[in-house]
């Protein structure tokens, strides 16, 4: 059955996933996601940090300057752990039979969940070489994090990636390369839940609620709502080709699987957290010339 027998499908938009091309050098929207993430996230980590009202006394306890060293760290921490978390929870065979394939992120690849990891990491690292307190970092870091998933998805979606399952809704959408079934546009699904959603209740916290001062709140509400979010999409999207649907069910999928911790891990750490204010970080003397 082709496109035409439906009712009320939307033109998918072609949109080049080369946006600029220099000779040899194809520079992607996908790539573009993931500086434009980087780039929000920095800013708006920089504001929170620097908002004393936001901060319980007026005290923040991480800098700006930290926010700036971090970028480095947090960058590597979603481009190693997002890559390998790819090749070990969704496409391990594929990597095996083609090693070099790893390399070429360009291609797509990235997994949420192992992004998390590797963020997780590089926070930890970080905060104990520059003795910033780590459950505020991971605050801040959280708060931030919702332009990257935004752009991330937008990106997945003039890949004409991570497609929806077939669908009669009046928004569905025949994509390039998923055969002539229009589907659920679940990319952009997942853009307005785990970007656009998910960021307004997180500044909700912090501006308003003043979040930031029960260090792991922030952190334990992203954890759980982008777990339920994905949970959610996780029905509309069909799951990874090389993977299918787990144990036979014809529902559950690996992205379910691993968001479920997440569930857990966000209540325990909503739960558990407790106001605590900061001293301010006392100023090291300039070097003597």
């Amino acid at each position: 059955m082709t496109a035409s027998a439906f009712l009320g499908v939307l033109t998918y938009p072609a949109i080049d996933p080369v946006f600029l091309q220099i000779g040899p050098i194809a520079l992607r929207w996908y790539g573009l996601a993931y500086v434009a993430g980087i780039l929000c996230g920095w800013l708006y980590g920089r504001h929170l940090v620097g908002t004393a009202k936001l901060w319980p006394n007026g005290v923040s306890p991480i800098t700006k300057t930290d926010i700036d060293d971090f970028i480095v760290w947090i960058t590597i921490g979603i481009v190693a752990g997002g890559r390998i978390g790819s090749i070990l929870f969704y496409d391990f065979d594929r990597i095996v039979a083609d090693p070099l394939s790893a390399l070429r992120i360009w291609e797509g690849g990235m997994s949420f969940h192992g992004g998390l990891l590797g963020v997780t990491i590089a926070m930890i690292l970080f905060c104990r070489s520059h003795k910033v307190p780590l459950l505020s970092l991971i605050d801040v870091v959280a708060a931030s994090v919702p332009f990257g998933l935004f752009f991330g998805r937008i990106a997945n979606f003039i890949n004409g990636e991570l497609w929806g399952a077939p669908t009669a809704v009046p928004w569905a959408m025949v994509f390039p390369h998923a055969g002539p079934e229009p589907r659920h546009p679940s990319q952009l699904y997942e853009a307005a839940l785990e970007g656009i959603v998910l960021f307004l209740i997180l500044r909700l916290l912090t501006h308003r609620f003043k979040a930031l001062g029960r260090p792991r709140l922030v952190g334990g509400a992203f954890i759980f709502l982008y777990g339920s979010a994905r949970i959610f999409v996780e029905f509309f999207r069909m799951p990874d080709a090389q993977l299918g649907y787990l144990l036979g069910t014809g529902w559950l999928t690996m992205g379910m699987v691993l968001s479920i911790p997440m569930l857990l891990v966000g209540l325990w750490a909503i739960a558990t957290a407790k106001p605590r204010a900061y001293e301010p970080r006392p100023v090291e003397p300039a070097a003597s010339a």
